[in-house]
C-alpha cells in the first residue's frame, strides 16, 4: 500500500468548472476556468495576468447542481504564464461571501 503524507492543511481537489472574477476595485467581470480548490485557496486559468497581492472577488460555478456555487474574496499569491494569453492564477481564500 502506498502511503502519502499530506502536508497541506486542506486537501486540494482538482475541478473543471467556470469561474467569474473581478478585481476588488472594478465592476468589470471576466471569466475563466477553475482548476483546483481547497478550504484555503484555489487556482484558475485566465487570459489576463494579475500581480501578486491583487484582491479579487470570484464566483465558482460547478457543473453539477449537487455542489452549490461559491462566491469568495481572494488574494493572488502567484501568476504563472502557461502560454500566450493563458495564465494560471493561484490564490488564497480570504473570506466566503454569504447570501
Amino acid at each position: 500500500m502506498l502511503e502519502y503524507d499530506e502536508k497541506r492543511s486542506y486537501i486540494r481537489m482538482d475541478v473543471d468548472c467556470d469561474i467569474t472574477y473581478k478585481l476588488a476595485d472594478s465592476d468589470e467581470v471576466q471569466t475563466g476556468r477553475c482548476t483546483s480548490i481547497s478550504g484555503a485557496g484555489l487556482s484558475f486559468i485566465t487570459e489576463s495576468p494579475f500581480n501578486e497581492g491583487a484582491a479579487m472577488e470570484v464566483s465558482v460555478l460547478p457543473k453539477k447542481s449537487v455542489t452549490p456555487p461559491m462566491t469568495a474574496f481572494i488574494k493572488v499569491v502567484r501568476c504563472t504564464e502557461m502560454d500566450v494569453n493563458n495564465y494560471e492564477i493561484a490564490a488564497t481564500i480570504k473570506s466566503i461571501k454569504g447570501n
